[in-house]
């Protein structure tokens, strides 16, 4: 009988989580028991908040275990199912971790893939958690208006770069932050940003003070640090933050300290929310729906870094934060 090749946690990081916090191992083939389904993962998704999830410290979901499978979501084919809800040959997304099969209840299921017109591997990326991310974000906590400056951080990767077009369909004027030429070509090339700019090159404060002279109305933050430190600055009156992400943030602990902000947030009269697309699960379903219809009408577009075998999981999210990937990364498993 064929094994069942997993990705287990072997230790905990203090730091970005490197290819000796994983081991590959080959498991047994799991079986569907009462009411679980068994699915074979198709392709298995890399993501900043993974680090969050191995860390020990104070964060939005518990610690991922020493010795388990590391969590990921994961798109795969429904083999045999014991769930009245699901049948064989049908696709779904959700929490089956980093390992060839899986043997789950259904609450671990987060949708049915049903958009056979499009690749399965969209359902982790620009119709998933990432492209969901971004619609929400700015919908629950932006709530941008048309002719809105929004600012995004980390413009080229999979959530930055949604957030840029889906504020464009809003009508807003769009300034993505990225790093290195090939980054800002795909920003304005590809993903339509109005401006890009290197915070790489010298001079982001006047940079941004150039581009955004009343100001930044909303900031889609992905990274935290100096890079948002430089944006509140230039943040306009009654500007709206959406705290999404701190990549560029290398320890936990000890707390990291920077630039006290709180004179400019009242004399900005800024809103700051923290936004995790977990606290909205029951939107994912209509979310990506919309999505899905974008990019069908050409509107939406996106980037993926696919790569073959789930060997190459264990340094992906370290390739992530070393800023490696030119889209969203995906593990196929064949």
């Amino acid at each position: 009988m064929p094994g069942n090749r997993q990705i287990i946690v072997r230790g905990r990081p203090t730091c970005i989580p490197q290819a000796e916090h994983f081991e590959l191992v080959d498991g047994n083939m799991p079986f569907a028991g009462a009411g679980e389904i068994l699915i074979r993962n198709l392709f298995l998704s890399v993501d900043p908040a993974m680090r969050g999830w191995l860390a020990d410290t104070s964060n939005y979901s518990q610690p991922i275990a020493i010795g388990s499978v590391m969590r990921s979501l994961a798109v795969g084919e429904v083999v045999e199912s014991n769930a009245p809800a699901f049948a064989a040959g049908e696709r779904v997304m959700g929490w089956f971790g980093w390992q060839q099969f899986a043997a789950t209840t259904p609450d671990a299921v987060i949708r049915k893939v049903e958009d056979r017109d499009l690749s399965p591997s969209l359902a982790l990326g620009v119709l998933g958690l990432n492209g969901v991310t971004a619609l929400l974000g700015l919908e629950k906590v932006a709530r941008p208006t048309a002719g809105d400056t929004v600012v995004v951080s980390t413009a080229a990767g999979a959530v930055g770069s949604a957030v840029g077009q889906i504020a464009k369909l809003l009508g807003c004027r769009t300034v993505g932050i990225t790093g290195g030429a090939e980054k800002l070509a795909i920003c304005r090339d590809e993903f339509g940003y109005d401006v890009a700019i290197d915070y790489q090159a010298p001079g982001l404060d006047q940079a941004l003070a150039n581009v955004c002279p009343q100001g930044a109305n909303v900031y889609f933050d992905n990274t935290a640090g100096p890079i948002s430190d430089t944006v509140y600055r230039n943040l306009a009156l009654h500007a709206r933050v959406v705290t999404c992400g701190t990549a560029s943030v290398s320890s936990w602990n000890p707390v990291p300290t920077g630039p006290r902000i709180e004179r400019i947030v009242m004399t900005r009269r800024a809103q700051i929310g923290g936004f995790v697309v977990l606290d909205y699960m029951d939107e994912f379903q209509p979310a990506g729906a919309r999505l899905a219809q974008w990019v069908r009408e050409g509107k939406l577009k996106y980037r993926e870094e696919i790569v073959d075998g789930i060997e190459n999981c264990p340094g992906a999210i370290a390739d992530l934060y070393e800023g490696r990937n030119l889209g969203k990364r995906l593990i196929r498993l064949v």
